[in-house]
């Protein structure tokens, strides 16, 4: 087992922050006022069925402009943490998806902002043109930073059902691009999606882990009032994940992902005021608290079960 995560059993993205800056580190969310294509009506208008009116970015700042979501987000978590520097983190939507001027111009205004060390892209595969990229490759070269990429899942029926606008050919042929380009990668992947059972969520962790991509996050599907998974839920076409079900899965995923590779998210809490499920999903650190509690029951650890790419799952 590796000794060297702070104590705990998997690669945390705090914990590879801090060893690489020297302190902590936070994320500030940002709307940066993206659409989507799959919301536009150039892929689609109805976008992803799980993704509620603020695409993704429900905890970003409210305030209009960058520059105050900016200062209101700092100024919340100052209250909790006195010190540390920032990670600007494009969140809510598509955040490549506009002309190249405008994403250079809404970058490099929160690149300016005072202690802020590097920044995060939340975005589409298909949504990486090559004078994005070339813009990407740009920012990379001058500061720290990350692209993240939404998989979900590697099962294309999976992709029809949930709306996702785009095969898996778009997501390996961008992975490709930005390699190429040293830009380091977080992939997206979602467990508890329709019609998936725990060997098919696990299918899609190893396809992630052997795409050569630095980090991953593990999200729960979080039913939102007002989407189209909604309506699905309450024609009983799928069941909501059980906290035992859902920890028990990501230790799963956990002993399967290369230690090197870095963990930014094991669960998640939805906003309040428009989950319908699963409540216990809010209790954050309760779900942390039993992630790690199983792993030592289990005497297990990231990688323990990872088997390298010579048995990854190809779809």
């Amino acid at each position: 087992m590796n000794k060297d995560w702070d104590g705990k059993r998997y690669h945390t993205l705090n914990y590879f922050l801090r060893n690489k800056f020297g302190c902590k580190i936070f994320k500030i969310s940002l709307d940066a006022g993206f659409t989507c294509p799959n919301r536009d009506g150039k892929i689609s208008t109805e976008g992803c069925i799980f993704c509620g009116p603020r695409g993704s970015g429900d905890f970003a700042g409210t305030a209009y402009g960058l520059a105050e979501q900016f200062h209101e987000v700092r100024n919340m978590m100052n209250k909790k943490w006195k010190t540390g520097k920032y990670i600007a983190y494009f969140q809510a939507f598509t955040n490549t998806y506009a002309d190249v001027e405008t994403l250079r111009k809404k970058y490099y205004s929160i690149l300016g902002m005072e202690d802020v060390v590097g920044i995060a892209i939340a975005t589409r595969p298909d949504c990486l043109p090559e004078d994005v990229l070339e813009l990407l490759e740009e920012i990379n070269n001058k500061t720290y930073m990350w692209i993240e990429l939404g998989l979900q899942t590697v099962h294309e029926r999976t992709a029809k059902i949930i709306n996702r606008g785009y095969g898996l050919d778009a997501y390996i042929a961008s992975v490709s691009e930005l390699k190429k380009r040293n830009i380091e990668i977080v992939t997206h992947g979602i467990l508890g999606l329709p019609g998936e059972d725990k060997g098919e969520m696990l299918q899609t962790v190893d396809f992630i882990a052997n795409t050569g991509t630095q980090g991953i996050k593990l999200h729960l599907l979080h039913l939102l009032k007002g989407t189209k998974l909604e309506e699905m839920y309450r024609h009983g076409e799928f069941q909501l994940m059980s906290m035992e079900d859902y920890v028990a899965t990501v230790v799963d995923c956990i002993e399967r992902i290369p230690g090197d590779m870095i963990i930014h998210r094991i669960t998640g809490d939805g906003p309040r005021d428009t989950m319908i499920g699963p409540m216990w999903s809010l209790k954050k650190f309760e779900v942390i608290n039993a992630i790690d509690h199983l792993m030592m029951d289990r005497d297990t650890w990231q990688g323990k079960k990872y088997v390298g790419k010579s048995k990854k799952y190809v779809p």
